[in-house]
């Protein structure tokens, strides 16, 4: 069987929070940096971010001490960046204290609350905790639809991602009115237009992909990738994201003339603007490496498998799922090039970590 990995989805960038008015707050210099930091962010500057950042959160517990709600604003914006860049041990920690701040300075039902269950909860599902990501995920939800309204953009994130959540699962049924609902809220309060939108349209496209549905996935894809060039310029890691998805597309169609240049270009932008070794280098070393194991040019898809293999393992550890997608991919190239016994090594060790997600 022939596997392949999906690149994890956007929607989860917009858990930033955006200036609150508390009551003797941490001052103008720590808004500035806020947002200076939030803009960085949204634009993929995320090495400056993590600096503009850190200064807020330093300004923050300066003025207002380490248990306010501004401090747990740059803790979460902070742990954000450095999800973004891959590095989840920074990112839990930092997570792990805005919430609790939050938690005891607003209440647990406070929209800032579900931010923070929300980033976690996708922090969980990148790691493979799936239990953990769909408990935080239901709790963020039911909070805003509560304190914020069903229409309200931040419902349709949380939809999102609990959607993304089961289409990782396959539970498709469950995931598809989620994805409809949270592209239906996000077109209606953002703007047919808005890179949020494309996030969604995106996701959603991705789940016809998993489907087999091409004929509903590519318009979206298509459609998906002009939004976000539009709003995010084309170097994106949003913009990889989209073509990366459109590539696997082609590439599962067999046009591989087509799904070629978007895999290279795709790859290209996430390895400039995330590093070389971040999760999201290697989805794209897999499903590049898999577009030439199609087209039976072993040489070429080894070297790319063995290396998103290195990557995921180093970021996620040596038992997530998306390391068994690789072993198996691997296993499946040595079986192609009479290797059987490498192969059967790579299986067993595939089937280990998939029974212990079960």
């Amino acid at each position: 069987m022939q596997y392949m990995r999906f690149a994890i989805l956007a929607l989860v960038l917009m858990g930033t929070v955006p200036l609150a008015v508390y009551a003797q707050g941490a001052g103008i210099e720590w808004d500035i940096l806020n947002q200076e930091g939030m803009e960085l962010g949204r634009t993929g500057q995320y090495d400056r971010a993590i600096m503009v950042t850190q200064k807020a959160l330093q300004v923050a517990e300066q003025n207002v001490g380490p248990n306010h709600p501004d401090v747990a604003t740059s803790l979460n914006n902070l742990a954000l960046l450095y999800y973004n860049l891959g590095d989840y041990a920074k990112a839990e920690p930092l997570y792990k204290r805005s919430l609790a701040i939050w938690e005891k300075a607003l209440g647990p039902n406070h929209p800032d609350v579900a931010t923070s269950l929300n980033n976690l909860a996708f922090l969980y599902y990148t790691q493979g905790d799936y239990a953990k990501a769909e408990s935080l995920h239901k709790r963020s939800l039911a909070i805003r639809e509560k304190a914020l309204g069903p229409g309200h953009s931040d419902v349709a994130t949380s939809l999102n991602n609990l959607a993304l959540l089961y289409n990782t699962l396959g539970d498709y049924a469950k995931a598809e009115p989620l994805y409809k609902r949270s592209l239906a809220i996000l077109e209606k309060a953002l703007g047919p237009n808005h890179p949020n939108v494309g996030a969604s349209l995106n996701n959603l496209a991705g789940l016809y992909n998993n489907l087999g549905d091409y004929a509903k996935a590519e318009p979206l894809l298509n459609r998906s990738l002009v939004i976000r060039e539009k709003a995010l310029g084309p170097n994106h890691p949003d913009v990889a994201q989209s073509l990366n998805i459109l590539a696997l597309l082609y590439n599962t169609l067999g046009d591989y003339a087509k799904a070629e240049p978007l895999h290279k270009r795709s790859l290209a932008i996430w390895e400039k603007a995330l590093g070389p070794d971040h999760p999201h280098v290697a989805t794209s070393l897999n499903n590049l490496a898999l577009l030439y194991n199609n087209l039976g040019d072993y040489a070429k898809a080894e070297p790319l498998y063995n290396r998103s293999l290195a990557i995921w393992e180093k970021a996620l550890g040596p038992n997530h799922p998306d390391v068994a997608t690789s072993l198996e991919n691997l296993a499946f190239l040595y079986r192609a090039t009479k290797r059987d016994s490498e192969a059967v090594a790579l299986e067993q060790r595939a089937a280990k970590i998939r029974a212990m997600k079960r």
